[in-house]
């Protein structure tokens, strides 16, 4: 018992010393978007991003030769804000206090912010001494989640396209306003690549992008007609702690 403890905890120790650890800042860039732009959005008018970094720590194994595993644990926020001029929208909005649905022809106002815990597991190949690729799938926990807005300028066609008009301003009284943010999915799953760089022996400079394979909403969320999926850029620094 005592040889196979000490065996056990030699083998554990030449583990560990094989790890190397690294600290990233980052910043995200992107937004939840449909694949493909569908007709009832007929122009972005405006984007804007939010605050959108992301903190994180990754652990690395190499395997063999060149190639090696990496997995992570990242703190990170991404949301966004979008103003799209839309035609023949489905919607449910509430103006006035009363709850309407139809097909919205318009301005519609989109805020997104998410926080999120996520967790990346990729396969690394080190295609020269100071640059690593990364791919692999990844797994993030929405911590706190948000998706409304409003629409303004514009008419609700109510029920069916060719329903009762009812007409939409641009004032907190004649709009209307939506919040999805309950009908968003608390688990995303997605696949990540990237590039590590070292210009130093512990500092170096990344990019990422993240894109999400699972839509932010709930699958049998039915109000916007497209899915929409999280698809995030990221660009930072990284330094090995060990």
């Amino acid at each position: 018992m005592a040889m196979a403890a000490a065996t056990l905890t030699a083998w554990c120790g030449g583990l560990t010393d094989s790890l190397c650890y690294n600290a990233r800042l980052g910043y995200n860039i992107g937004g939840t978007a449909p694949i493909g732009m569908p007709a009832t959005i007929r122009s972005l008018n405006e984007y804007k991003m939010k605050s959108n970094l992301s903190f994180g720590i990754d652990v690395h194994k190499n395997l063999k030769g060149r190639w090696g595993v990496m997995a992570g644990l990242h703190l990170e926020n991404k949301g966004m804000e979008t103003d799209a001029t839309v035609k023949n929208y489905h919607m449910t909005i509430v103006k006035g206090g009363q709850p309407l649905e139809g097909y919205f022809t318009g301005n519609n106002c989109v805020r997104v912010d998410e926080w999120l815990l996520t967790v990346p597991v990729t396969a690394t190949y080190d295609a020269a001494k100071n640059v690593r690729i990364k791919l692999g799938p990844y797994v993030s926990y929405v911590m706190t989640k948000k998706f409304d807005g409003y629409v303004y300028d514009g008419y609700l066609r109510q029920n069916t396209p060719t329903g009762p008009k009812i007409g939409i301003g641009n004032t907190d009284s004649t709009r209307g306003t939506f919040d999805f943010s309950d009908e968003m999915r608390r688990f995303q799953f997605g696949i990540d690549a990237g590039v590590d760089w070292y210009f130093s022996k512990r500092w170096g400079a990344y990019a990422d992008i993240a894109w999400g394979l699972t839509g932010i909403h709930n699958s049998d969320f039915k109000t916007i007609e497209q899915t929409l999926y999280p698809i995030f850029g990221t660009l930072g620094l990284t330094y090995k702690l060990k």
